[in-house]
């Protein structure tokens, strides 16, 4: 399957793209290896030369490698080149998921939204996270919508981010997507109207805010 480069909107200009193999993000939301080295982080002028880098191991995504140049990579994902000793972040922007550096400190988290919980045997809660993951957990105080800040490449949970008034938030899709600030208002939905999230100047639909931060955010926006 292919992606003409109008579709993705890289121009005017008719020419075949990498589609995303299905993965742990949403083909809409994620993009292939294959673009993020060759167009958007310029390391090879050719997509041959993007697949050789990727295929030898030179690229990893959330602290494991990565030799699949159609691999989906989306939102919060932690993309390296090892030898170069670069670091990125795929984070929201108007025009779509964008790559934004960050240093090697900020590398070993990620945060993962809940997107949905349930209870499993032996009292133990479920946690389906926004990138496809899932954890087990006595605890049962996380609540949809919260984020978990997860250590990588273990995948543990170093603390918790509530999705609460006063904490900075940032959205990840829709109009104002790529914008941040501290939430004002969490105005419940009704039968006929989604939940909506203001922060300070904007309001957003509640589920496109991503909670990033209490006084502030841990990642770099």
């Amino acid at each position: 399957m292919h992606t003409k480069r109008l579709a993705v909107g890289y121009g005017k200009e008719n020419k075949w793209l990498a589609t995303p193999n299905p993965g742990k993000h949403g083909r809409d939301e994620s993009i292939p290896l294959i673009l993020v080295v060759r167009d958007i982080l310029g390391y090879a002028d050719t997509g041959r030369e993007a697949k050789k880098i990727i295929h030898e191991g030179m690229v990893s995504v959330d602290k494991k490698t990565q030799r699949d140049h159609k691999y989906g990579v989306g939102l919060m994902d932690v993309v390296e080149i090892p030898k170069l000793k670069k670091h990125y972040r795929v984070i929201p922007s108007k025009k779509g998921p964008v790559l934004k550096e960050i240093d090697a400190e900020e590398s070993k988290i990620k945060l993962c939204r809940i997107i949905d919980k349930s209870r499993i045997k032996e009292g133990k809660t479920q946690y389906v996270l926004h990138d496809g993951g899932a954890m087990v957990s006595d605890k049962e105080d996380y609540k949809t919508r919260d984020t978990l800040v997860i250590t990588l490449p273990e995948r543990k949970v170093r603390e918790t981010i509530k999705f609460e008034k006063g904490n900075i938030a940032l959205v990840v899709k829709g109009r104002h997507s790529g914008h941040s600030g501290k939430i004002k208002d969490i105005i419940p939905g009704t039968a006929t109207r989604k939940s909506i999230t203001a922060l300070e100047d904007i309001q957003t639909l509640t589920k496109y805010s991503f909670v990033i931060g209490n006084e502030k955010p841990l990642i770099k926006v």
